[in-house]
């Protein structure tokens, strides 16, 4: 008997969404929740939700179709423009945030199309280079970050101070 074929990846549709939507806030607190669990507290980063308003910024929530096809908030992501943080020559980066995929919808490359899709919107909104920040407890974070051509910059932000700090980055094309 024939081994049975995978079932398919559904699609992610990404959505911008203001960063006070419901379905942003679920997984912003779902992430706060695993850094907790990862750091021992919550990310104490100073954030204005104003600062992903476009045209500075963007925040989107990915969502899957259920089978009984309700829209399911599976990932989030965002970027910022920061002209106060140079990388790879440029000022004119867009730092991304609060990239995260629920535990469920793991391992399918929704966080990789999430990535991308961030990518692309932030270069049409100028930047030339996209910057993150994350940590060493974060290995698959560090992973889909180097895997996707992004480099070892100097620590910026927040927790610049800590030697957990790990900071990438990747000029971003049109």
């Amino acid at each position: 008997m024939p081994d049975p074929q995978p079932e398919p990846v559904p699609a992610l549709r990404i959505e911008r969404v203001p960063y006070g939507h419901p379905d942003a806030q679920l997984l912003v607190e779902e992430v706060q929740a695993e850094y907790v669990r990862r750091y021992g507290g919550r990310d104490e980063t100073p954030i204005d939700p104003a600062e992903f308003d476009p045209p500075q910024g963007a925040f989107f929530v990915g969502y899957l179709v259920t089978v009984e096809g309700a829209d399911l908030p599976v990932a989030t992501g965002a970027w910022r423009l920061r002209s106060d943080v140079e990388a790879l020559g440029s000022r004119r980066t867009a730092e991304g945030k609060r990239m995260y995929v629920v535990g469920s919808a793991r391992r399918a490359g929704h966080a990789r199309t999430v990535l991308a899709h961030m990518e692309r919107t932030a270069a049409d909104a100028g930047a030339e280079v996209m910057i993150l920040e994350t940590g060493a407890p974060q290995p698959e974070g560090i992973a889909l970050y180097e895997s996707s051509g992004y480099v070892r910059i100097p620590g910026f932000g927040h927790y610049a101070w800590s030697e957990d700090n790990r900071c990438f980055a990747k000029r971003l094309t049109r």
